[in-house]
Formats: structure tokens, sequence, C-alpha cells
């Protein structure tokens, strides 16, 4: 069926707002870890946790959009849908991530051709040549790997999980629970998969939470709880900031497996109103284009911090400043270049 005759549900508003607050936290995490390398020192010590957190409702949402339409659509037709909805954002952090790589002064210098290649396959979201010395898959716009495992994700969805009884499923999740809980503990965290050396602990990621999330759908488990929005907000917050200790790997695992899917579904099962609905209306607009453009400048801000050495007294100012800057680049990017780019390509496909 395409696209334009497919019919739009509501919005869980609170799931939209507590996936803004998910990636302000990984934001946040990012700058303080310009300052603070080693995740236990960094005040928001597992801020990547965010990762996980995105791909649980991002299972659960495609869940909730897809499942009832595969009588009047094809694998094609979802596709489509998914490019148009994730790919103009990806395309813009790779632009920014060449722009910010050419004019960085910290950088080394790389070839052309490797520039190009780093360029190209960014636009396709491969994995690229390393160009910066970090090591990673993505080396213009570091994100762009956990997008890779969505896509990764979307594709088992409709060749496979759409198909998935509700055993199968539960069977599936159980075992990926066990390997993610196996691969936390041996490393003592989950805070990888964006570079060559942990490419496949980037799927191990993924497999949970994406299915955990169709798995929690499907199951309509729903929790009411007072003030569920700050409530849920406040507790990603507490679980991301927690110290690191002895058994992190544990907890973080603890963290994917049981206290995600709590919050998931106590935002399912609650109401926003008024102001609160605003906030969760705007933390949701920004939550994608924030998370996939701000990090080319973490590269120039971490480069200045470790090369430069300055003083606490010139980071605070900057790292204030970078935040206020990429929520304005995040509003921005979202109305000039998203939403116009997917309305035309909407109707395009509708054509």
């Amino acid at each position: 069926m395409p696209q334009g005759q497919l019919t739009t549900k509501p919005h869980y508003l609170i799931l939209d707002g507590l996936r803004g607050v998910a990636a302000i936290l990984v934001v946040i995490f990012h700058l303080f870890e310009g300052v603070h390398p080693d995740p236990a020192d960094n005040p928001v010590h597992h801020g990547y946790l965010a990762v996980d957190f995105f791909f649980l409702l991002s299972g659960f949402v495609v869940g909730y959009a897809y499942d009832d339409r595969w009588g009047r659509m094809s694998i094609k037709d979802f596709f489509k849908i998914r490019l148009v909805r994730l790919h103009p954002l990806v395309i813009l952090g790779v632009l920014i991530g060449l722009v910010c790589f050419l004019f960085d002064p910290y950088t080394p210098s790389a070839s052309l051709l490797k520039i190009t290649a780093a360029t190209l396959l960014g636009f396709l979201l491969l994995p690229a040549p390393d160009i910066r010395g970090w090591g990673e898959t993505h080396p213009l716009d570091g994100p762009c790997w956990s997008l890779l495992q969505e896509y990764i994700a979307n594709l088992l969805y409709a060749l496979f999980g759409r198909k998935m009884s509700k055993t199968a499923l539960w069977i599936f999740v159980v075992i990926a629970a066990g390997l993610l809980t196996y691969v936390a503990v041996w490393r003592g965290d989950v805070g990888t998969g964006w570079s060559y050396n942990t490419f496949w602990i980037a799927s191990v990621r993924m497999l949970f939470p994406f299915f955990a999330g169709l798995l929690l759908f499907r199951s309509s488990k729903l929790i009411k709880l007072p003030f569920t929005f700050p409530l849920c907000s406040l507790l990603l917050a507490v679980l991301f900031i927690m110290p690191t200790f002895k058994f992190n790997g544990v907890y973080e695992a603890a963290c994917i497996i049981i206290a995600f899917p709590f919050i998931v579904a106590a935002g399912t099962g609650g109401q926003v109103t008024g102001r609160l609905a605003k906030i969760c209306k705007f933390s949701a607009d920004i939550s994608y284009p924030i998370y996939i453009t701000h990090y080319p400048f973490i590269y120039i801000y971490t480069e200045w911090i470790y090369i430069k050495h300055p003083p606490t007294s010139k980071i605070i100012p900057v790292a204030i400043s970078l935040f206020v800057f990429f929520i304005l680049l995040a509003y921005a990017a979202l109305k000039l270049f998203d939403e116009p780019v997917r309305r035309w390509l909407k109707e395009r496909t509708r054509k």
C-alpha cells in the first residue's frame, strides 16, 4: 500500500518525551566525556545506556506503528517509510561532520580519497575508513553506528519479527538477554560497539532491547503511575548517574533488561496534559536531531581539551554554550531541513 494511504496513529507522548530526556542525557555525558574519558569519573557514568533505551523504544514503536499494517503494506513500503523517517538527518549529520572535520584545527589531515570514502559510505550509513584515528566505524558522525543497528533491527523485524509468535519472541528475547548479560559481565559495561574492534557488540546491544520493546508492545503491559513523565525522567537520570562499582556489568544489564522495560510500560500507561505535554512535545521534537547532529562538534571540543589543556574555568562556559547551541541546532535542523525534506520525500513516494 502506498505510504500516503497509511493512517496516522496517535503518539505515546510520554514515550516521545522520554526519548528526548535520554537524548539530552547522552549529550551531557559526551560533554563531560571530553574532560572525563573514563566513565567511572564521568558524572553521568552510564550515559551511553541512552542508546539501549532508544533501541527499546524503537522496538515498541515499530510494533505499535506497523504490526497491524502488513496485510496492506509490503516490505518495500515499510523500508520506504523508515528511510524517509530516519535518513534525511543521517545525511545532514554526515555533512556537518564533514564540515567540522575539514575545519577542525586539531585533527590530523587525511587523504582526499579517504575523506571522500568516509563521506560517501557515511551517507549510506556503512562503516568507513578511520580518518580520525579514534577507531570508529563512522568517523564523521560517531552516533551513526547506532543508526546502522537501528536499520538492521528494522530489517530483522520486516523479515522475521513481524511473523514471530509471542512464544517465539519470548524465547528469542530470553536468549538475547542472556547474551547481553554475558557481554556486560565479561566487559564490566556495555559502553561500546562504536569501534571496529567491538563492532559485534553493537548488535548484541541492539538485539535484546529492540525485540524486548516489540514484545512489550504485543504483551500490552501497562503500568499506572502518578506524575508519570517527571518520575520516569527522574528514574532515567538516576540510573544514568549511579556510580560504577564492582558489579557494574550486572547493573547495566539489569538497567536494560528490567528497568528500561518498566519505564516504557509506565510511559505507555500514563497521561500528560498542559505544560508537561508541551515539554514532552518539544523534547520529542529535538531528540533525534540533537542526537545525530551534536557529535561532530564534540570531536573538536574534546580535542581542544586534550591538546590545549584549558583550565576548568574556560571549559565550563564552552560546554554550557555548546549545550545551548546543540538544542538550537537540533530545532533548526528539524524545522529547516528534516521536516521539509520528509514532506517532499513523502509526496514523491505517494506519486
